[in-house]
């Protein structure tokens, strides 16, 4: 029973403490005086009266009525329900104003104030019960009794109120009267665990919406902050009762004031969450509240702050709780649509649907918390039960262990009273518990159909509504109301509130006291019982099928925990290399949770008495596959993988030695659910739950039958049901046995947690790491309230954590851990202090003593043998390559490139394991597979050191170890990537000192530190490597390291004298003095003041001699550019002639000292010239079309605007093009006009000379376009292309020039390609006999990122998962061959000008980029001769090397260029060749393999060619001309050019099979984008031996298995033929090599058996081509040509269709058929030497029997066509062969002379060929038929006849 109003009080308006605009209230009157003593009178009542503040009114405002709720400190809810209304009184502001009248008289009142004002007064209740009508009604009678002063005095009524006492719940109904003759009747629920919500749920939903309440619904859950906001106080408190009601079964918990008083606002800026109500007045002041929702009840809205994110609930709950929500408020909704619509589908009545909506809600909340019962671990029974939650569990058996919003729930304060109030498990239960019991099976069958879900609804409500309301017919009420509203029509004369006797009330409530007294006690029967759990998570009721994180059912499981079964058996039964093999896959199968739990359970068969012995191997596996069901192991434990291991990990062991024995916690300690707290506590918890249940079964051992099915929880019902029936003796004596069971579980917990924190090797502290081992949040798992928490916090705080992470405060770190968990966990099940304090010294000692055994194993453990890993494999060393560091044992990590990984077929060569090699040259990594069935493969990265792009630190998790290692990433320019991960052998240091070197080694201070020039001459390097384990201070060992590679420093400019490399000891003090880490940086002085006079002696003739040859003057003299030959003797009409002028390299820097210039340009004119162009690269000469005779000139651009004018006049013309204004203009014009009067087309006409005589055909006789399409397309071709440059793009099909009509009449002698960007305003004359083309080039900052990209994309760092970052979509978006195309087009536009007989003048940038490049692909196209190999050459040393392309600088070779990043301008140079080989692979006599040789070579500083950056600079460093002459150590070979002339000599490996030339062809390559193809360089990869372009390694391989295979006896049986080849292992050009690269090696093998001196493989197939041309001309049929390719007189036709041939490393192979019907249809076969000139040697029988042979037509039978066979007489065996050709192996048929009868002269029949005289044919007439024979003329038919005829008659 309960009182119905606690106390009675009368607040009024405060005339006395009025201050400003702002009342006050205050207490009038309170009963009772004194308060209850069960219940405190609460504060602050008179601010809750009238939350807006207290103010007086001019007119009187009707009564009103709210209830407020106050929450004390014990958090008991009062409701104060507020009834007020308004008494007149004298203004008090004029009374104030007459006062001070007589002193000031001027000053008027503004307003005119009312006489008479309104002050509120309220009438309070406070009660503990929330009867909000049953208030209204007894206030509103109070007031009515006041009002119409009817005879009852007021004490009698609250007398009455006060004294009226009422029972809580138990579904009574009860009927009060305040004696005034009233009469109301009061209903109490029938169980007051339910909430009572009369309409307010419905109100709610109706203001708001369905969507908004669910957000409120799930902030308030997750404890977010929520306001609402109302201008109706009444709907404040409803809307948060209906929010709280919906929240049951869990109860709110934070602040809840539904009204907040204007006073109280800066409460809502408090940090904890909150719900309350604030009336609408004071909205803007809410307006700056950040983290609060606020929900406005008047306006429908909900506004949720942008840094606030609700976790909603998880789906499908979340749409299924929308749809039965949408059904219960509008069901008009569903049938909307239908024709024929039910005829009432109304909403039911308000109190109904409010019990309908909170039915949903559940529902919804049966099925969140479905089967938590199940994870209760009861700790204590007696006295009180103790309970906790495992969250983990709950969660994992739910697969929701990723649901943020459920996670937050359980997290919450509202769970933890959940947990505690329905934990219990013999309590009385409510609809939700029924709920959890016995209708989760239904509410599972049922979710997917809305109607049922409605129907279960529906039966909810109605019991909930039964709740509220048990008695459906209420008597009547009868209260009083006032007789009229008291409104202005009042009388002014109403009294005011009279002041009441307390003396009479209090009699009152005495006499109730007294009554109370003498009263029976009440006693309410409580039905307690065991409450049922309902359906187990993990059975068919909960969900039975195990989900992985993503929520998909794993497939084929059963097949993967075989696996794992089979693997585990094979290590207990000792077949180590079974395991072994399957290893791989059982670490990818426990992947997933039921491989996991198949695991613990299977290991958990072999632990015989908590123990079992492994021997090392065994143990080594276990470990392993401990590790990685670990490792993905999240902090909340992976629902259970951890638990199940803990056990394990204390009983598998190996021993070590004597009495010495190592467990397996010793080696899974790296993982971080041993550092959460809650893990530990969950484990305690459900291990202390198991062993009271055990406590309590030995107990009742009546009946041991039931023992096996008993769960905790009902042992514990059971339990507490009895204890009332115990002896005091009992009870104690349970309470200390469960007691010391705790306890003496904490003790065994105290030992597990010191096994799993304390490592290995104690002086390191490894686990502490970065684990948050200090968080005091970790106690979330269970409900701690605060205080506890707090001073938790505060005691460990100031011990800072786990911060202090010396070697020696590990054992102190891990004793406060313990100590925490135990003060924790003994706190919360009740241990007594003594215990308590008993366990606090015990923990030292058990760290301690840990620590003890754990040294000693620890010692025995480094004696152990390491685990037997690969051995690590030397790499093969150039000549003169050193190592600089020794193998440093790293596992190979796969990358973005999925070959090799095994992903895509083929098997898993990668991750590899192996050692990483820094040498002077390279970086090498090399070793073996970690799959154990590719074991016996090797693997090898590697890539000079020198190409080394780009260089990061990574952490990488290893699929074997699971332990994170630190590692690298190294990119290389050479498209190789390495991810390489240090193993732990490797000391952290040494891989930092690795990293030093290779920094050092990458850019050394000068070109000399190159491995091309310290090649064979420094010391040894070596770093030799330390154990770790001997603890030798790395410090002095770097030290050494550093001053070592100190020594790896070039020179300074210090002199300038000629420099000789100082010895390696001068080296070294050279360097002492920089200090240890810095690498200093030798400043490059300014160019101009270093003059050349030092260096070159201008006498020296040798010197001269030496320019001159090495200034490819022969290709000169071979263009008809000029001689040396007597300079002053030279004919003058020679029109250009050879210039020394810039021979001391005084002119420019950067050019060659041997120019071409023309004839009639003194040498003045042109140091005069040389300033306009930017680096003084004036035009030059480089090139002469010979048949045209237009040449080609290269310079760099002009100097932008102003430096001409530097020289001359100040008003000087805009100098974008030379003008008619200054001198310098004037001289640059002349010697441009020189040029032009050069071209005999420019002397020979005197008119001008236009194009139109120039048509598509002669255009194509000349030149060859790369496609089928190429007929007639050409027409008047149009050189003002630059705009189309610049950007349009070209209308032709292939990207080739346009068919736009000239918009010059006339065709310029000279254009010049410039820079869009430089030739702004530059005037076009138009009597210049020159144009300018302007195009747009590209930067060399665009080459240098979209080389980057095209890395990324070619060789990608991790796989990409997705699609927009698929291959070709990077390849786009580096934008690589849009800049290949750029610059072919170009190129070919310049061809097509020099073609038709225009110069040309290339004048870009600083004309070392893209000039170089332009120049030189023009060349390429339009003479043959640098498509040989010396011609390439000379191409590129001349324009290359000696005009100054910046090697040096744009590799990035030293320190100095180290900022300016890596610009492949020369690769792709090489790119744009090989697109142009692969259109005419017929015109190269080199193969793809040489450029892609160069392509390596060119950033490998192997060799000194492509060092430094002008020949300037190679003179000064004297490497000029060294090559010549000095031969010091011959092994090394210091150009490139040198040794691929030795290596061609050996091998054809560079040559073009297909190398047929045309005389004088002109190529024009297709440059669209969709012609070209990206380059196999960038992508391909042969890990069985690395690179193949450092030749002598490649070769050393295969001799290799050759020795080893006598060693083994063959046991295997037959052994297969066949080859495996693997992509990205084999080198394909190599196992699979090409045709005639296989034959010359044959033939090559067959030479040494026979033992002939063998033959260069050149003079053999030089042999073979010339056979092969007299052949093809006596077969001179041309449209049937059955030759190989290599004859010249191949139809024109089949070779500009380009045919693309598959490349392959070592040659292209010839692919076109050789037979007459397949070549039609060149369908490739792969192609045959003829055989008589390769046997022709041998001295064997069958040749010596061809008596006669060669080619004759032969008519098929009846109806078939003439065919050219190739014939053979043959004497000994008396026949006449045929073959399909000459190499044909196998006869087609066989005329035996036997049955010959004679040989006649023929006729030609129908079809023979033509052309042919009636001579040449014959007829052989044999028994069975007539064959018709046409042979090349009469005098072979001749021949023929008498063969035969002589062979018939010798038989």
């Amino acid at each position: 029973m309960a009182r119905l109003a606690d106390y009675f009080v009368v607040v009024g308006y405060d005339l006395d403490k009025r201050g400003g605009s702002e009342g006050q209230g205050r207490i009038l009157q309170r009963f009772p005086e004194k308060d209850w003593e069960d219940n405190p009178f609460p504060q602050g009542i008179e601010l809750f009266c009238q939350p807006s503040g207290w103010q007086l009114v001019p007119e009187r405002q009707p009564a009103t009525f709210f209830v407020a709720v106050l929450t004390d400190i014990n958090s008991e809810r009062h409701y104060c329900a507020c009834f007020t209304f308004w008494e007149a009184l004298d203004n008090p502001q004029l009374q104030r104003a007459e006062a001070s009248e007589a002193d000031e008289v001027d000053e008027e009142p503004a307003v005119v104030q009312p006489s008479q004002v309104f002050a509120p007064k309220s009438l309070v209740l406070v009660s503990r019960l929330d009867h909000t009508e049953v208030f209204r009604n007894c206030l509103g009678l109070i007031y009515t009794v006041h009002v119409d002063a009817l005879s009852v005095p007021l004490e009698t009524v609250i007398g009455n109120l006060l004294t009226c006492v009422i029972p809580i719940a138990g579904g009574s109904q009860r009927t009060i009267t305040l004696g005034a003759g009233d009469r109301q009747v009061i209903q109490t629920p029938i169980n007051d665990s339910l909430p009572v919500s009369g309409s307010s749920v419905a109100q709610l939903f109706r203001q708001l919406g369905i969507v908004n309440v669910l957000y409120l619904f799930c902030a308030a859950l997750t404890e977010h902050k929520i306001l609402f906001l109302s201008s109706s106080y009444q709907r404040l408190t409803d809307a948060c009762r209906g929010l709280l009601a919906i929240m049951f079964p869990l109860k709110y918990s934070f602040t809840y004031v539904p009204i907040l008083p204007g006073k109280l606002l800066e409460v809502l800026s408090t940090p904890t969450p909150f719900i309350i109500g604030v009336n609408s007045f004071f909205r803007s002041e809410t307006q700056e509240l950040l983290d609060v929702i606020i929900a406005d009840l008047d306006g429908g809205t909900v506004t949720i702050p942008e840094c606030v994110h609700i976790s909603l609930l998880p789906e499908p709950l979340l749409q299924q709780t929308q749809t039965a929500l949408s059904m219960v408020l509008d069901p008009e909704l569903e049938v909307a649509d239908h024709a024929f619509p039910p005829s009432s589908t109304q909403p039911s009545a308000l109190k109904i649907q409010d019990k309908e909506i909170r039915a949903v809600f559940l529902w919804l909340f049966a099925r969140l918390f479905q089967g938590y019962r199940w994870c209760l671990h009861i700790i204590r029974i007696h006295p009180e039960p103790v309970i906790r939650f495992h969250k983990a569990a709950f969660l994992g058996q739910r697969a929701l262990s990723e649901d943020d919003f459920l996670m937050k729930v359980l997290d919450g304060m509202a769970f933890a009273g959940f947990v505690s109030e329905r934990g219990p498990p013999y309590r009385t239960t409510d609809l939700f518990d029924d709920l959890i019991a016995n209708q989760v099976e239904r509410i599972r069958q049922e979710e997917a159909c809305p109607h049922k879900v409605m129907n279960h609804i529906k039966e909810l409500a109605e019991q909930l509504f039964k709740n509220e309301n048990p008695y459906p017919t209420v008597a009547m009420h009868k209260v009083q109301r006032p007789s009229e509203s008291p409104g202005q029509n009042q009388p002014q004369n109403q009294t005011p509130f009279p002041p009441l006797d307390e003396v009479t009330v209090q009699l009152f409530i005495d006499h109730a006291a007294a009554k109370l007294k003498t009263a029976p006690p009440v006693v309410k029967a409580e039905l307690k019982g065991m409450v049922p759990s309902g359906p187990p998570l993990g059975e068919p009721g909960g969900r039975g099928d195990i989900v992985d994180r993503n929520g998909n059912v794993l497939a084929n499981s059963a097949r993967r925990l075989e696996v794992v079964r089979n693997c585990i058996t094979y290590i207990f039964e000792n077949k180590m290399l079974e395991a072994k093999k399957l290893m791989p896959a059982v670490l990818r199968a426990l992947k997933g949770r039921a491989a996991r739990i198949c695991l613990t359970q299977e290991l958990n068969q072999h632990v015989l008495q908590n123990r079992a012995v492994l021997d090392d191997q065994q143990f080594d596996y276990i470990v392993r596959m401990m590790n990685c069901t670990l490792q993905d192991c999240s902090h909340m434990d992976e629902h259970g993988i951890a638990a199940a291991l803990l056990p394990l990990v204390t009983a598998f062991c190996r021993k070590l030695g004597a009495g010495i024995t190592q467990f397996a916690y010793s080696c899974v300690q790296e993982h971080m659910v041993w550092t959460n707290m809650q893990f530990w506590e969950a484990m305690f918890y459900s291990d202390v739950q198991n062993h009271i249940r055990a406590l309590y079964l030995e107990v009742d051992d009546g009946e041991p039958h039931a023992n096996s099915v008993v769960s905790a929880l009902e042992l514990a019902s059971e339990q507490s049901r009895l204890w009332p029936t115990l002896s005091k003796d009992m009870q104690t004596e349970r309470v200390q046995k469960e007691e010391s069971t705790v306890f003496s579980q904490a003790i065994h917990y105290a030992n597990r947690m010191s096994y799993l924190l304390l490592p290995l090797d104690t002086s390191k502290n490894r686990l502490l790491r970065s684990s948050g081992l200090g968080d005091v949040e970790s106690v979330s798992n269970s409900y701690v309230t605060n205080s506890i928490a707090g001073s938790m916090a505060e005691s460990y705080d100031t011990e800072s954590g786990f911060e202090d992470a010396e070697s020696s405060d590990v054992a102190n770190s891990v004793v406060r851990f313990i100590n925490r968990f135990v003060d924790k966990v003994c706190n919360e099940s009740g241990v007594t202090n003594e215990h308590l304090k008993a366990l606090h010294t015990m923990i030292p000692d058990i760290v301690q003593m840990h620590i003890e055994t754990l040294d000693a194993v620890h010692r025995e453990s480094k004696r152990l043998p390491p685990i037997q890993k690969p051995k690590l494999l030397r790499p093969t060393l150039l000549s003169g390559e050193e190592l600089v560091m020794d193998g440093m044992r790293v596992h190979l990590i796969p990358d973005g490139r999925e070959e090799a990984t095994g992903l895509m077929g083929g098997p898993p060569l990668l991750p590899a394991e192996g050692a990483i090699f820094l040498t002077t040259y390279r970086l090498i990594f090399k070793g073996t597979p970690s799959d154990p069935l590719v074991g016996e493969q090797v693997v090898t990265r590697s890539f000079p050191i020198a190409s080394l792009t780009k260089e990061k630190r990574i952490s990488v998790t290893l699929p074997m170890d699971q332990f994170v290692q630190e590692g690298l990433q190294l990119r290389s320019c050479t498209f190789q990537l390495m991810k390489i991960a240090f193993d732990e052998e490797v000391a952290s240091d040494l891989a930092e000192v690795f990293r030093k070197h290779m920094h050092k080694l990458r850019y050394p201070q000068h070109v000399q530190g190159t491995f091309a020039f310290t090649v064979g001459q420094c010391g040894k390097l070596v770093v030799e490597h330390k154990a770790k384990d001997k603890n030798q201070s790395i410090k002095t060992l770097s030290k050494n390291l550093v001053k070592s590679a100190k020594r790896t420093i070039g020179r300074q400019y210090v002199t300038r004298k000629k420099y000789t490399p100082p010895t390696w000891e001068n080296r070294s003090s050279l360097q002492s003095e920089l200090d240890e880490d810095e690498i200093s940086v030798s400043e490059e002085l300014d160019q101009s003041s270093l003059t050349l006079s030092s260096t070159i002696r201008s006498s020296d003739r040798q010197t001269m001699s030496n320019v001159v040859e090495r200034a490819c003057c022969r290709d000169y003299q071979r263009l008809g550019l000029g001689t040396l030959s007597n300079s002053l003797t030279r004919s003058k009409n020679e029109p250009f002639r050879i210039s020394t002028v810039n021979r001391m390299y005084t002119v420019c820097r950067s050019y060659p000292g041997l120019l071409i210039v023309p004839q009639s340009i003194p040498d003045s004119t042109i140091q005069r010239i040389c300033r306009c162009y930017r680096q003084n690269r004036f035009p030059v000469v480089c090139w002469r079309n010979s048949r045209t005779k237009a040449v080609l000139l290269r310079s760099a651009g002009l100097h932008a605007k102003g430096v001409v004018g530097f020289f001359k006049s100040p008003n000087a013309p805009t100098a974008g093009m030379p003008s008619q204004a200054d001198s310098t203009s004037l001289e640059q014009e002349k010697y441009l006009q020189a040029i032009i009067s050069s071209m005999p087309s420019y002397s020979e006409t005197s008119g001008r000379n236009t194009l139109s005589g120039f048509t598509s055909t002669h255009m194509n006789t000349s030149g060859k376009w790369g496609s089928i399409r190429g007929s007639g397309r050409l027409s008047a071709y149009n050189p003002e292309v630059g705009n189309r440059l610049a950007g349009k793009e070209s209308p032709q099909p292939n990207g080739g020039p346009s068919d736009a009509l000239f918009l010059r009449p006339q065709k310029a002698y000279l254009y010049i390609i410039g820079d869009k960007a430089q030739l702004k305003g530059g005037k076009q004359d138009s009597f210049q006999q020159w144009e300018v083309v302007p195009i747009e080039v590209c930067d060399v900052r665009q080459v240098k990122n979209s080389f980057k990209k095209l890395m990324k994309a070619c060789v990608p760092s991790s796989p990409n998962s997705d699609p927009n970052m698929s291959f070709h979509r990077c390849l786009e978006d580096s934008e690589w061959m849009t800049l290949l195309h750029k610059v072919l087009q170009v190129s070919v536009l310049v061809v097509e000008l020099l073609d038709t007989g225009s110069s040309v003048m290339v004048s870009l940038e600083d004309g070392w980029d893209v000039t170089t490049q332009v120049v030189s692909l023009v060349q390429l196209l339009s003479d043959p001769y640098y498509r040989t190999f010396d011609g390439f050459r000379l191409l590129v040393e001349k324009e290359w090397l000696s005009f100054g392309h910046r090697f040096s600088h744009r590799g990035a070779q030293t320190l100095a260029s180290q900022s300016s990043g890596f610009t492949p301008v020369f690769l792709q140079f090489l790119d744009c060749v090989h697109q142009i080989h692969l259109q005419f692979p017929m015109e190269f006599e080199f193969s793809q393999y040489y450029l892609k040789f160069l392509a390596y070579h060119y950033v490998s500083n192997r060799f000194r060619t492509f060092l430094l950056d002008s020949d300037y600079e190679r003179i000064e460093l004297g490497v000029l001309y060294e090559e010549k002459g000095e031969r010091k150590n011959p092994q090394v070979c210091k150009s490139v050019w040198d040794y691929i002339d030795r290596l061609h000599k050996k091998t054809p490996i560079f040559y073009n099979y297909m190398f047929c030339p045309e005389d004088e062809e002109v190529l024009r390559p297709y440059s669209f984008i969709s012609n070209l193809k990206v380059w196999d360089f960038y992508t391909e990869e042969t890990l069985s031996e690395g690179p193949s372009y450092d030749w002598e390694l490649v070769r050393g391989r295969q001799e290799r298995p050759a020795e080893e295979t006598p060693d083994k006896p063959d046991t295997s049986g037959p052994t297969s033929q066949r080859q495996i080849v693997w992509p990205c292992y084999d080198s394909r050009s190599k196992v699979v090599p090409d045709a005639i690269t296989k034959l010359l090696q044959d033939l090559q093998t067959l030479e040494a058996e026979l033992g002939q001196a063998s033959e260069k493989w050149k003079d053999t197939w030089d042999k073979i081509k010339t056979t092969q041309r007299t052949e093809t001309k006596l077969e001179s049929r041309p449209s049937f040509s059955s030759s190989l390719l290599m004859s010249s007189n191949l139809s024109h036709q089949r070779r500009s269709q380009g045919v693309y041939l598959q490349e392959s490393g070592v040659g292209s192979s010839i692919n076109l058929a050789l037979d007459c019907e397949a070549s039609a249809t060149s369908t490739p076969v792969a192609g045959r030497p003829s055989t008589s000139t390769l046997y022709s040697q041998f001295q064997s029988t069958e040749s010596e029997n061809r008596s006669f042979e060669g080619i004759l037509y032969k008519k098929g039978a009846l109806l078939k066509p003439w065919k050219p066979r190739w014939f053979v007489l043959d004497k000994t065996k008396h026949q006449l062969r045929y073959y399909e050709s000459r190499q044909d192996k196998e006869c087609k048929g066989v005329i035996e002379l036997a049955e010959v009868e004679s040989v006649i002269p023929g006729t030609p029949t129908m079809g023979a060929p033509k052309n042919i005289e009636d001579k040449a044919f014959f007829d052989l007439k044999t028994t069975k038929r007539v064959y018709n024979f046409c042979a090349q003329d009469s005098l072979n038919a001749q021949l023929w006849m008498d063969s035969v005829q002589s062979c018939l008659s010798d038989a």
